[in-house]
């Protein structure tokens, strides 16, 4: 029992197969650390013990009868808190909605209780999921279990700090602008954005929503890249009433060992700088893959141009969000547009460009995404893999005063708008390109870097696969001191 609490999801629903520990042995156990824990980082903001302890006891009697509930068998998870789950608060971290309770779970909710998994509680978000920190007048703020001080990323920041800290057995995430390969990168996790709409986001969109968004994905985060594919094969699939119409069938992972990987590595982008520590981390990586008989390229890049590319995101993601913006911010975003100089590519200005324009201008730039979806298709004939960063650095000091793009952070010494990482989380995003995200390391300064692997649309079996055996030959998940 002295490290249960950070063992992969795989590993504790085997043990639980074997008897070797009970499922409510096990609940009981992540109770106690989030009594322990949870005051100071703030991660997991409602759970339910009781109906946890029934359906416990329900998949301990379930092995003594010798049936096996599925691949998450008495696993005790978090989700996080957007997930619709009867009788939970789903709130989105709005106060407008902290009376929000659905009737019915979220289609990736019921599969994984379908497959055995044991739902106890939920994770921290930040407002509207809209930040790279956790925070709202709900619930508070979530800290980062390797530095208080810092934010554990967002929107599943809550997540990514309660499965760092050992408080949950795995866990779920939503990404649009890499909200989960950030907090995954920032707390040193596991995280997996999917191709675009393999899994269904019924049952995690705002009251009254039932549209898809452009760009938004569900995924999983976990302990283990194992854990990763498990859960995705367990989330992923139509859901109605598209499941009468079609059925998911990924493609297998290109290769199987690290010596076949064509992997390609970008540490930088220009106008775009990364922290040197996260970039050494990222050529650590890179130099062992080569050991191990990789094809690695420094140089090799889809033939998109950088800035564009970054335009074209931010106008596509604030164009998508844009359903939620009040009638007074609109209006704010009009005059901005009105009086911008048409050489502005400022964030802000970006942003209020996308929230107002026209559809007409919508398609053209909704056109040329879809042009550098070819050009990423290309590279994808020549290369297996992309690895870049996920952020511009590690985990930032919170910093919720003013908006976000007025926020700076530090990077190498210089301090740059917060936003300005948003590049990575677009940059193969806004194509509906699957990556993983996985720990590559700890800086100098003791904070968690993770790796980003972009694959092939369609082909996350394809990042899976690498990112497993990169932890498998070179490490993975490290706990963060203090929470043994």
């Amino acid at each position: 029992m002295t490290d249960i609490h950070f063992a992969s999801a795989h590993e504790q629903a085997a043990k639980i197969a074997q008897g070797e520990i009970g499922a409510e042995e096990l609940l009981d156990h992540y109770l106690a650390r989030i009594g322990k824990y949870n005051g100071d980082l703030n991660a997991v903001i409602w759970m339910d013990e009781e109906t946890a302890r029934k359906r416990a006891r329900d998949a301990d009697a379930a092995r003594i009868r010798g049936d096996r509930l599925g691949p998450l068998h008495g696993v005790p998870m978090t989700i996080k808190e957007s997930y619709n789950l009867v009788g939970s608060p789903s709130t989105w971290g709005n106060p407008a909605w902290k009376d929000h309770y659905p009737e019915k779970n979220a289609l990736s909710v019921q599969r994984l209780l379908d497959a055995g998994a044991n739902i106890f509680g939920k994770t921290n978000v930040p407002f509207m999921l809209a930040d790279w920190q956790s925070f709202n007048d709900i619930y508070g703020t979530t800290n980062n279990p390797w530095d208080l001080t810092r934010t554990p990323g967002g929107s599943s920041g809550g997540s990514a700090a309660a499965l760092a800290a050992g408080l949950s057995g795995i866990e779920t995430g939503s990404d649009i602008g890499a909200s989960i390969r950030n907090p995954a990168h920032y707390c040193g996790v596991c995280g997996h954005k999917p191709t675009y709409n393999i899994i269904p986001g019924q049952g995690q969109k705002p009251p009254g929503i039932v549209a898809d968004n452009d760009i938004a994905v569900l995924g999983p985060l976990a302990r283990s890249a194992f854990d990763l594919e498990i859960a995705l094969d367990v989330m992923a699939g139509a859901g109605s009433p598209q499941n009468s119409a079609w059925a998911l069938n990924l493609k297998p992972a290109r290769h199987r060992h690290l010596k076949d990987f064509r992997v390609a590595v970008m540490t930088s982008a220009e106008g775009f700088d990364v922290d040197n520590d996260y970039q050494a981390a990222l050529n650590g990586i890179a130099d062992k893959l080569e050991a191990a008989g990789a094809r690695v390229s420094r140089t090799a890049r889809p033939d998109i141009p950088i800035a564009a590319a970054y335009e074209t995101y931010i106008l596509l993601l604030r164009a998508a969000t844009s359903g939620a913006l009040p009638d007074a911010q609109l209006e704010r975003f009009r005059k901005i547009t009105a009086n911008a100089d048409p050489k502005d590519k400022s964030y802000l200005t970006l942003m209020a460009r996308a929230g107002t324009m026209p559809h007409k201008e919508w398609l053209r730039i909704n056109n040329e995404r879809h042009l550098m979806a070819l050009k990423w298709a290309e590279f994808f004939g020549e290369w297996d893999i992309l690895i870049c960063p996920s952020a511009a650095g590690p985990a930032f000091p919170q910093n919720q005063k003013g908006e976000r793009q007025d926020r700076m952070i530090d990077i190498n010494g210089t301090p740059q708008p917060s936003t300005d990482q948003m590049f990575w989380a677009g940059y193969s995003n806004m194509v509906d390109l699957p990556s993983t995200v996985v720990p590559a390391g700890v800086t100098p300064g003791g904070l968690p870097v993770g790796l980003q692997a972009v694959a092939a649309y369609g082909e996350d079996k394809t990042s899976l696969k690498l990112c497993q055996l990169i932890e498998e030959a070179f490490g993975g998940f490290t706990p963060p001191p203090g929470y043994d």
